[in-house]
């Protein structure tokens, strides 16, 4: 099971490493701090949203994941800095992967 795989399903797992579990991002199969090998975590992953902008009728936002990492996602209604989201959507589109909060 990859995460590529995971994601093109629709679900959101991070990997995480099996020996000083670190949340590993961008996703990979070795942890970028001790070379170990990674597994995918599931969980109720909570962020902060710590930046948006509006295009349209969409709300763009950096997303602060677990204070481990940065993602940028969609909302479709205003967001509030600070405010706790969780991923409510994601895949990939053109190759690239996307997220979508609430």
């Amino acid at each position: 099971m990859s995460f590529e795989e995971e994601i093109s399903k629709g679900n959101f797992l991070i990997p995480e490493c099996t020996v000083c579990k670190k949340l590993v991002w961008p996703p990979a199969e070795f942890c970028n701090t001790c070379m170990g090998k990674t597994t995918l975590k599931k969980g109720d992953f909570q962020g902060k949203i710590i930046e948006f902008s509006k295009q349209n009728e969409d709300y763009f936002c950096i997303v602060d994941v677990e204070n481990s990492f940065k993602i940028m996602a969609k909302m479709s209604k205003e967001p509030d800095i600070e405010q706790i989201v969780k991923i409510s959507k994601c895949g990939i589109n053109e190759g690239n992967y996307f997220f979508e909060v609430s």
